[in-house]
């Protein structure tokens, strides 16, 4: 199974939704979209690649053929999944989660001015804010000092993993959680937390600077191209139908499988059987 598979716990989290062993996910044959991008649903470094690709929606399949990309099927994003694993405890909601574009460990990081975004975000929220870093962000003593020296709760979900190794399968179910704790979701990009955040039933906001990609590949990064062609979906305020419509067509809300299906695409219907005697 390729180890982008277990980024977050989406192999984790198919697995429990399809009646398998969590902690042990079989092999998934193919290469399963691990979070939203404008583009085709996958990084740049597979574009040679003729394995099957299980994207989050249609939209990310019509954009991969554009290009020449073949062995698509739409499967909806597995935090959709995530959503019927884990039950809503229903509640009451209350302040802002905040989410700052973020680097990786090994190929970008980003450049801008923390404290210019504290003082937008001051500014703006009327209640508690919870700033949740990136474990990268979040393992810098300086970047998460300011956040917290400025009163914010600062908080992460874990990391990712790499190579097999360190994936914090509960990732997902603790952005969940504090997702349906919060009554805002917001960020400095239009990135996938937002589309979490309004999945789980929160008001989407996306300002402040957007910070640069430093070392993006070409074609991925979106700086002003998602301003300009979709004007609404950025602001302090953004009108909630719109994101919802636009939130369930890019998590692919009507392509999510029933745990029959889903064992037969990613190839789990052996080790089902298998678990079952």
């Amino acid at each position: 199974m390729d180890q982008t598979n277990h980024w977050y716990g989406h192999a984790h989290i198919l697995a429990e939704y399809a009646g398998l062993d969590p902690e042990s996910p079989p092999p998934i044959r193919g290469l399963v979209q691990h979070g939203w991008t404008f583009v085709h649903g996958f990084g740049y470094h597979r574009a040679d690649w003729s394995m099957a690709k299980f994207a989050w929606s249609d939209v990310s399949r019509r954009r991969g053929e554009a290009i020449g990309w073949r062995n698509y099927l739409v499967i909806g994003a597995p935090y959709l999944y995530l959503t019927d694993v884990l039950a809503d405890p229903h509640e009451e909601r209350e302040g802002t989660i905040w989410y700052p574009f973020h680097g990786t460990r090994d190929y970008e990081s980003v450049q801008g001015s923390h404290q210019a975004l504290i003082d937008e975000i001051r500014d703006t929220e009327d209640g508690p804010v919870t700033m949740c870093l990136y474990f990268v962000e979040y393992e810098d003593p300086q970047i998460r000092g300011l956040y917290e020296d400025a009163g914010f709760r600062v908080i992460c979900h874990g990391h990712r993993g790499r190579m097999w190794q360190g994936t914090d399968r509960f990732f997902l179910f603790r952005q969940l959680a504090e997702l349906r704790r919060h009554r805002r979701v917001a960020s400095n990009r239009l990135t996938t937390a937002v589309l979490y955040g309004v999945a789980a039933g929160c008001e989407p906001a996306v300002y402040g600077d957007p910070m640069e990609f430093v070392g993006a590949r070409a074609g991925f990064d979106g700086t002003g191209l998602l301003e300009a062609t979709r004007p609404a979906l950025f602001g302090k305020q953004i009108d909630l139908d719109l994101a919802r419509a636009w939130t369930r067509t890019e998590l692919g809300a009507d392509f999510v499988m029933s745990p029959e299906e889903l064992r037969y695409v990613l190839g789990w219907q052996e080790p089902w059987l298998a678990s079952s005697n």
